[in-house]
């Protein structure tokens, strides 16, 4: 029993390393890019970084690199996929912000669902209706910023489609054919898709602007260590213990990590408005990720009900004379 729970624990403290580690994306991303350096150069550093780093943890737990012929073009695809996700979020930070963007990116278990229901015909239950509603409410308090400013289209547009990109790469991975492939290689192929793509844009100058800073060096390799490396580790370690739903309604410290970061150490403003419709997007996405323990405590809670009510039979009646 002590055991067990030590497991536990260890398990929720892991879960909440890889959401907060995750979440610093900001932190290491936006001193490259306020020094210029495009967003595309900015991830080439961060794939390049992350993959001997994630080649050496399967070295070490003794994992194999292959990979079978019919997985090479879908591991490809998704590679693109999550290279489209990762482009799209930090060229958004120009336009919205990273507080705000790192909220709405949040939304993608709801595009997940969406997809589900869509395309595999998985249907919709009334939380997650609901679980939407309260999303799209959210968004529409975190379509004004600062003084009711209406926020850059095009950051909300980038950020949806970075939203909808990892939503797409997550119903692809676990489709028969990528869904056996262990997470630690997955990730490693999908990321050297990824610097394949980043590589025909990578611009050379950016070795003049690292040797002038160079914390900057740091923070290009903090990105492939925190956010890539580290959170990937502890996320699969936090599945092994305590299973992939808590994991994800964990996942919230994400966008709370993400936003703490731009705010105290970027500048960026944090309204009340801005706060409630934040709060209402991760209580919507949670509510998504807790769909099947809410909807159990729910019958539960009836069933304790109606066994309460039988506890009280009806006394019957007088009749009148």
């Amino acid at each position: 029993m002590e055991e067990s729970s030590h497991t536990a624990v260890t398990g929720y403290a892991l879960g909440a390393l890889a959401a907060a580690t995750y979440g610093t994306n900001p932190l290491f991303a936006l001193p490259l890019l306020h020094a210029g350096i495009d967003a595309m150069t900015v991830l080439f550093l961060r794939y390049f970084f992350a993959i001997p780093l994630l080649a050496l943890i399967m070295v070490a737990r003794g994992r194999g690199f292959g990979l079978r012929r019919g997985q090479v073009v879908p591991v490809m695809v998704m590679g693109i996929l999550m290279a489209l996700s990762s482009l799209t979020l930090y060229v958004s930070y120009a336009y919205i912000g990273a507080a705000i963007a790192s909220t709405l990116l949040f939304i993608y278990p709801i595009l997940v669902t969406l997809i589900m229901a869509v395309c595999f015909g998985e249907r919709p239950s009334l939380l997650t209706i609901a679980s939407i509603v309260l999303a799209l409410t959210g968004i529409a308090l975190l379509y004004r910023g600062e003084g009711g400013v209406t926020l850059a289209w095009q950051g909300l547009l980038l950020v949806a489609l970075s939203a909808l990109s990892y939503a797409i790469y997550l119903v692809g991975v676990n489709r028969p054919g990528l869904k056996e492939i262990p997470t630690l290689k997955l990730t490693l192929y999908v990321i050297s898709s990824g610097l394949l793509l980043f590589a025909f844009s990578f611009d050379t100058s950016c070795f003049a602007v690292l040797g002038q800073r160079p914390v900057l060096w740091l923070c290009a390799f903090g990105m492939a260590l925190f956010p890539t490396a580290l959170s990937l580790i502890s996320t699969s370690a936090a599945i092994q213990r305590i299973g992939s739903t808590p994991v994800a309604i964990m996942g919230a410290l994400e966008p709370v990590t993400a936003v703490a970061i731009a705010v105290m150490l970027f500048s960026e403003v944090l309204t009340l408005r801005l706060a409630i419709g934040m709060v209402l997007v991760i209580v919507a996405v949670t509510m998504i990720i807790a769909h099947d323990a809410i909807a159990q405590a729910g019958s539960n809670l009836i069933h304790t009900l109606l066994r309460m009510r039988k506890m009280f039979p009806r006394l019957p009646r007088k009749r009148k004379k």
